[in-house]
């Protein structure tokens, strides 16, 4: 299950940019398109094609979408600073991811995942081509979503594996522990819940093109990595001009990652992590179709623990 979120995510984006640019009656080119998308992102491929952008080129100015840092003690701590609560929630993440447990797999294996387990959905919205909607194209998207992904439980975000031995970045380095510091978030917030536990409201930085674990928004998220390699992939697509590294644009903002920690065990209890990612691809040729505009917005929402109706959905159990 390594990498699938990106998968089969970077493949319904390639599904959605044929589909729109070509309309409903291309599926060859949606089902070639698609199925080589996957291959390239499980082979690995998409990791040498093209040059990622480093955190913060061409993106939006950061804005605050949450309420802003107030200095204070809650729930008997002090927070004196963004930098006390970037320790405070890598403390806790750590504590956290380093617990695993005994499940049986969607194949009836007995296998070793985190214990502290998420139920995630991927959401698809705010389509236009040529700044324009199409309703057609808004009413399949969901059923496409539903064909291809399949969701599964994962460890806290970052999460490339469920299992914590494979849970590794692009360089084979652990994403068992934070590597969140104070100057990776716009800003944060801490509320005391007054039932021993406290609340982090905390927003990324903006970054275009993330990668897991390596930029502000990796580090919050499971991000998509470059999504040029899965444009690539579909053979009929090509640039009225410029290149991919110019037309295909992924801004990740307004992101946010709420976290209930419980103050006497150091340890999350509850979360939800809602990853935005705004898709804007220009100067698209596909088939007949030529020198087109496309943009889409991307939910990724995790919430922790999954539900037993969840877990029962994805056939995924512990072991008692």
């Amino acid at each position: 299950m390594k990498k699938i979120i990106k998968a089969i995510t970077c493949a319904a984006l390639a599904v959605i940019i044929t589909l729109t640019f070509t309309g409903c009656a291309k599926f060859n080119y949606i089902t070639n398109g698609t199925i080589q998308a996957i291959h390239e992102i499980k082979s690995g491929a998409w990791k040498d094609a093209g040059k990622t952008e480093t955190p913060g080129d061409d993106a939006e100015t950061d804005k605050a979408v949450i309420d802003e840092f107030a200095a204070g003690t809650y729930g008997g701590i002090d927070f004196k600073t963004l930098d006390d609560v970037a320790k405070y929630y890598c403390e806790a993440y750590d504590k956290t991811k380093a617990k695993s447990a005994m499940f049986k797999n969607e194949n009836g294996e007995v296998v070793e995942m985190y214990a502290f387990y998420d139920e995630k959905k991927i959401e698809i919205k705010d389509i236009l081509v040529e700044g324009k909607s199409n309703a057609v194209i808004n009413k399949l998207i969901p059923q496409l979503l539903d064909a291809l992904y399949v969701p599964t439980v994962g460890g806290l975000p970052p999460c490339n594996a469920r299992e914590p031995e494979n849970d590794k970045d692009e360089n084979g380095e652990s994403l068992k522990t934070c590597r969140i510091v104070a100057d990776d978030m716009v800003t944060a917030n801490v509320k005391d819940n007054g039932d021993g536990t406290i609340t982090l409201t905390m927003q990324p930085k903006a970054v275009n093109m993330s990668r897991v674990g390596m930029d502000s928004q990796g580090k919050f998220f499971t991000s998509l990595n470059d999504i040029g390699a899965v444009v690539d992939a579909v053979d009929a697509f090509s640039w009225a001009s410029g290149t991919t590294e110019e037309n295909c644009k992924v801004n990740y903002r307004d992101g946010t990652a709420i976290v209930k920690i419980d103050t006497k065990t150091g340890e999350i209890v509850e979360a939800d992590y809602t990853m935005i990612a705004y898709v804007n691809i220009q100067h698209a040729n596909l088939a007949v179709v030529k020198d087109k505009s496309l943009s889409a917005t991307v939910y990724y929402i995790c919430h922790y623990p999954a539900s037993q109706e969840f877990l029962d959905k994805v056939n995924v159990h512990s072991v008692k």
